[in-house]
């Protein structure tokens, strides 16, 4: 896997690609200081995945997000989000634009690891602890009201156990570890799930889950 990473402090660039550098499979392509290098980076080095801090001079990696996304010339590079905010208004923003995870930067390594490869596999990972809080809030919002468990119809039993352990934050591992099933399997579940809710990625799936009451906040 190719991955580029970007971050303002190069203190961190470096830690991470020393982190990387070390793991078999993973090769870093490029570091970039702020949001536009990271989009010129991303055209030149081509990577399948983006590690993008939010807050950057320039441009934000919000707005790098959104251009590298946006572009379907670079449908193949993914973008895994970190910051050091536990809760930020960004994280909504940026799962709309196209991130396809959002970690803390104090995630344990083989956590970053397990989601750079769901990132270039095309699943989306948020970190457990960062699950909970968005949920938490996302279901004080208004509009939102869980227990319409109607949109839920179209799924089995089986599907449904599926999106509970999805809606708590856990990998396509840990669910398989959960529910007696592959992680493949478990995959297969997800893809077919995302398709019969017609829902984008694994971060829609997250406020499904809440929404219609099917897991509750502090399970």
């Amino acid at each position: 896997m190719r991955v580029l990473i970007v971050d303002d402090q190069e203190l961190v660039r470096r830690g991470f690609v020393a982190l990387l550098a070390s793991e078999p499979g993973i090769e870093v392509v490029g570091e970039a200081g702020d949001g536009a290098q990271a989009v010129t980076e991303t055209w030149q080095t081509r990577p399948d995945v983006v590690l993008m801090d939010i807050r950057m001079p320039h441009m934000d990696g919000l707005d790098a997000t959104r251009a590298i996304c946006g572009d379907e010339r670079l449908n193949a590079t993914k973008v895994l989000m970190l910051t050091t905010f536990a809760l930020d208004e960004y994280v909504y923003e940026a799962l709309r634009v196209g991130a396809s995870g959002f970690l803390l930067k104090d995630t344990p390594p083989r956590l970053l690891i397990e989601a750079i490869a769901a990132a270039a596999d095309g699943d989306v990972l948020i970190s457990p602890a960062m699950t909970r809080r968005l949920v938490a809030d996302l279901v004080r919002r208004p509009g939102i009201r869980p227990g319409d468990s109607g949109p839920l119809d179209v799924l089995s039993e089986r599907e449904r156990e599926v999106l509970a352990e999805v809606a708590r934050g856990k990998t396509n591992s840990e669910i398989g570890e959960s529910l007696y099933m592959s992680p493949l399997t478990a995959k297969t579940h997800v893809s077919r799930i995302l398709g019969k809710l017609d829902a984008r990625d694994r971060a829609q799936l997250v406020v499904i889950g809440y929404e219609t009451g099917l897991v509750r906040p502090g399970e």
